[in-house]
């Protein structure tokens, strides 16, 4: 869990006498993931008090006009509409198909009225688009997935986004980064509803950890994120990021990437931004930190070794890109990761959707 150390969380309203608590509405819209959509409705919306678990009730809610159709085509008819939201203590949106274009009037409305009467808002992933759409983030930290967190910051500038953390819970307003850190949060929620044995129950019930590590003391256990958007392998860009991950180990820089693209730098950089929210250098040096993480944990090549099969120009640049990224040296996260290999053996890895590292430029706040 993240407080911003400069306010700590927004005084708490008390909840209008209408909702309540253990009522908990997630907002549906037309084109978000499948995945990151049934979260919420996985883990507040099915019955477990047999395994110790205390029960929720779930408003499935349309934040549209239906039918919704996901990501992958399924069509959905939510059995609640934006009414239902006035009854719920706790209101989630658990993704927002975009992070250029606003939700409906509507759904902001509802959004905002649910935190005037005290409701508990959630975002998870994407969904703090969402949140920010509605003015309910200005002033106050959070956080998205790794990817999107500079458009966030861009686009709501009030809001210190740290995309280093797996949630942030800043009070009544909480948001996750990417998707399997909307599981974290929810195990969260319930941890803080319940206690530690409900959230460990419902853990155990999923098959998760009960806890994941958050913020730098975390650091060893983050794994960086490879994903790009759903819709990438339609754009003309795909086949250039493809050739990119398959010749991490060879020197190349984004002036190659812009030229095998057919494109100038500048009209390349716009593209690659606007299909991905990053910008290509940063990406391209995320993959190779994200290449060298894995060398470090399955082989036993020397940190130089692992520079230079990575693509760093040297061992030197490689220590700096790591650290800043993951919080460590390369030596040190070996040496951690073995050392819990060793104390787990059969336990496997974690289990994580991605590191969330800070981007440059990024506005936010020193890991607590």
């Amino acid at each position: 869990m993240s407080q911003d150390p400069t306010h700590g969380p927004e005084p708490a309203v008390k909840l209008a006498a209408r909702r309540r608590r253990e009522v908990v509405a997630v907002l549906l819209f037309s084109g978000s993931p499948m995945f990151e959509s049934s979260i919420p409705l996985s883990v507040f919306g099915v019955d477990r008090q047999d395994a110790g678990v205390p029960r929720y009730r779930l408003l499935a809610c349309a934040g549209e006009e239906g039918p919704l159709r996901t990501t992958g085509g399924l069509e959905l008819r939510a059995p609640y509409g934006l009414g239902a939201v006035a009854r719920a203590g706790t209101v989630i949106v658990p993704a927002w198909r975009s992070i250029t274009g606003p939700p409906p009037a509507a759904a902001l409305a509802a959004l905002r009225r649910a935190h005037s009467e005290g409701a508990r808002i959630v975002g998870l992933c994407t969904g703090a688009f969402a949140l920010g759409a509605a003015g309910l983030l200005d002033g106050r930290p959070a956080t998205t997935h790794w990817m999107y967190a500079p458009t966030l910051a861009k686009r709501y500038p009030s809001v210190h986004v740290d995309p280093r953390e797996l949630f942030v819970d800043d009070g009544d307003i909480l948001t996750s980064a990417g998707t399997a850190a909307g599981i974290d949060l929810c195990l969260h929620i319930v941890r803080q509803d319940h206690g530690p044995e409900a959230a460990a129950a419902l853990a155990r019930r999923l098959v998760l950890p009960p806890r994941r590590g958050n913020g730098a003391d975390a650091a060893q256990h983050r794994h960086l994120d490879r994903s790009l958007p759903e819709d990438i392998g339609a754009d003309p860009l795909a086949e250039v990021v493809a050739w990119a991950l398959e010749h991490l180990h060879e020197q190349f820089d984004v002036e190659t990437l812009a030229a095998r693209a057919y494109m100038s730098r500048r009209t390349f950089d716009r593209r690659f931004r606007a299909l991905t929210g990053s910008a290509p250098l940063q990406w391209l040096i995320t993959q190779r930190v994200l290449q060298a993480q894995r060398l470090l944990e399955v082989s036993d090549y020397s940190v130089d070794e692992v520079a230079g099969r990575c693509g760093f120009r040297s061992p030197v640049a490689l220590r700096g890109h790591f650290r800043r990224q993951l919080g460590a040296s390369p030596a040190a996260y070996r040496a951690a990761y073995r050392a819990r290999q060793q104390d787990a053996p059969d336990r496997g890895k974690p289990v994580g959707d991605g590191f969330t590292p800070r981007l440059p430029g990024q506005r936010g706040r020193p890991p607590q």
